[in-house]
C-alpha cells in the first residue's frame, strides 16, 4: 500500500485505490451498481475528512471498512423495506402518466433551461416569483421574462403539437 504524507493529495489517493475498492465492496455486495454507490459516497465522506484521514496509517482499510458500513447499511435497509412490504402490502401501482401529461413535459424540454426552470419552480413548485429568482440567482424581473416567454413558447409548441395529432 502507498503510505498518504502530506503533500499528496486526494486525487492521487483515489486513482490509486478506486480499483481496488470498488472490486472488494463488489465482491461484499455481489451487485455493481451498490457497489458503485457505496463506494462514491465513501469517497465522499473521505474528501470531507480529507485532512484527518490522509494522516491514518492506512487511508485505504478507512475506506474499506466505510466502504463496507454503507453498503450493509443500504442491505439492511432493503431488507427493511421488503420486510414492510411484505407487512403492509407493496404500494399499489402508480397508473403511467396520461397523454396529455407526456406531451407537456416533451414541451417543457424543449424550452431553454432558465425558462423551464422558472416554469417548474413557479408552476409546479408553488414559489412566489421573489424565491423564483432567489433560488436561480436571476433579478425578478427577468425570472418574470423567463416566464412570459415560456408560457407563450409553451404555448406554441403545445398548440403545433396539438394541431399536428388533430391533423393526424
Amino acid at each position: 500500500m502507498l503510505p498518504f504524507v502530506d503533500g499528496t493529495d486526494f486525487d492521487e489517493f483515489y486513482r490509486a485505490s478506486r480499483q481496488r475498492l470498488l472490486g472488494f465492496v463488489y465482491v461484499l455486495t455481489g451487485d455493481l451498481s451498490e457497489a458503485q454507490d457505496a463506494v462514491q459516497e465513501a469517497y465522499i465522506k473521505a474528501w470531507q475528512r480529507w485532512s484527518t484521514v490522509r494522516d491514518y496509517d492506512d487511508p485505504e482499510a478507512w475506506m474499506r471498512v466505510v466502504a463496507a458500513r454503507i453498503a450493509v447499511s443500504r442491505w439492511r435497509s432493503l431488507r427493511s423495506r421488503a420486510r414492510a412490504y411484505l407487512r403492509h402490502g407493496a404500494v399499489e401501482s402508480v397508473p403511467p402518466p396520461n397523454t396529455d401529461t407526456v406531451e407537456v413535459v416533451a414541451a417543457l424540454r424543449r424550452l431553454p433551461e432558465e425558462q423551464r426552470t422558472a416554469i417548474a419552480l413557479y408552476y409546479l413548485m408553488g414559489m412566489p416569483v421573489a424565491e423564483v429568482a432567489r433560488e436561480t440567482g436571476a433579478p425578478e424581473g427577468t425570472v418574470k421574462a423567463r416566464l412570459a416567454r415560456g408560457r407563450v413558447a409553451l404555448a406554441g409548441l403545445l398548440a403545433v403539437e396539438l394541431g399536428e395529432v388533430a391533423d393526424a
